[in-house]
């Protein structure tokens, strides 16, 4: 079943409380770090990269905290936020090498809430950088073959899904599943060359109103 895409309200998307600007330059986001295990790990194996890994629930970004502090990568950066107000504040079009949304919830009772069902996933698309890409990570067969399903008749971009190893661990939840004898697996999507999106101008502006700005842009 092919899920309907409304437009994503951008404009009306107030900054996350207590909400800080970051730099232009590339980098790499995390979405739903939970405690960090990834967020940690990647930023260890790869110090040449920036990763923001965003949490929103309290208990996971304080567990993920306080394991940075003992480990302290240089080249990551924690933030507790709703991802959606956050990416639309904080991040430029074209500016993120590649997101990591592993594990996410499936939403079993509502499935509007999915990634690639969400009309916000166009604006996660422009912030992307060409040859960019987005990395989704589930347990669950169903959720991948949907979003399969998503990525060819609604967003149309380019993927390959990969079985997990089972000696994977980079995330809590990962070493888990696999313990359990679960399939896990990942869609790497790519945005190629020419990809266009709604909001491949749009850059949120501190301070103003966003009606305001949605009326700006309208002249």
């Amino acid at each position: 079943m092919i899920m309907p895409i409304r437009q994503f309200q951008a404009q009306r998307m107030h900054a996350p409380r207590d909400f800080q600007m970051i730099s232009p330059d590339p980098l790499c986001v995390e979405i739903g770090a939970g405690k960090g295990k990834h967020a940690l790990l990647f930023t260890a194996n790869h110090p040449e990269k920036k990763l923001i890994a965003v949490e929103r629930t309290r208990e996971k970004f304080v567990a993920m905290q306080k394991q940075h502090s003992l480990e302290g990568q240089q080249n990551l950066q924690l933030v507790h936020a709703d991802a959606l107000p956050w990416v639309v504040h904080a991040l430029q079009p074209q500016q993120v090498e590649q997101f990591f949304i592993l594990y996410p919830n499936p939403e079993p009772h509502n499935p509007a809430q999915r990634w690639l069902n969400m009309p916000f996933f166009e604006f996660l698309i422009s912030r992307l950088q060409v040859g960019g890409q987005i990395t989704l990570a589930s347990n669950i067969p169903e959720y991948i073959e949907e979003a399969q399903q998503q990525l060819i008749e609604v967003w149309k971009l380019p993927f390959v899904k990969e079985r997990i190893a089972d000696s994977s661990a980079r995330t809590h939840f990962e070493i888990k599943y696999l313990e359990r004898g679960e399939l896990c697996q990942q869609l790497i999507i790519t945005k190629p060359e020419g990809y266009r999106t709604r909001f491949d101008a749009f850059q949120a502006l501190q301070g103003q109103n966003p009606q305001a700005q949605a009326s700006d842009q309208a002249e």
